[in-house]
């Protein structure tokens, strides 16, 4: 089965190795037909520390790195 990649914005890099991204999602509601977001933090492993608050990242699910970490950074969205 395939790993599962999101897009976010990392909001905090303070952790060694690690960034929590917050990935946001859009959907109708069924019953209100209104456009509803949602968003949610992930920790994602962050190998060199390369990322900062406010970069746009793609994360991959992983296998358990430690008790709340299962998703690395995989790339960064490039600045236009």
């Amino acid at each position: 089965m395939p790993k599962r990649v999101m897009q976010g914005t990392v909001v905090s890099d303070k952790n060694e190795k690690t960034v929590v991204v917050k990935v946001e999602r859009r959907f109708t509601h069924p019953v209100m037909k209104k456009t509803v977001r949602l968003s949610k933090k992930y920790k994602a492993h962050d190998e060199n520390n390369a990322h900062k608050v406010g970069d746009v990242v793609f994360i991959q699910e992983s296998a358990p790195i430690s008790r709340d970490k299962r998703w690395v950074v995989i790339a960064a969205e490039e600045a236009n």
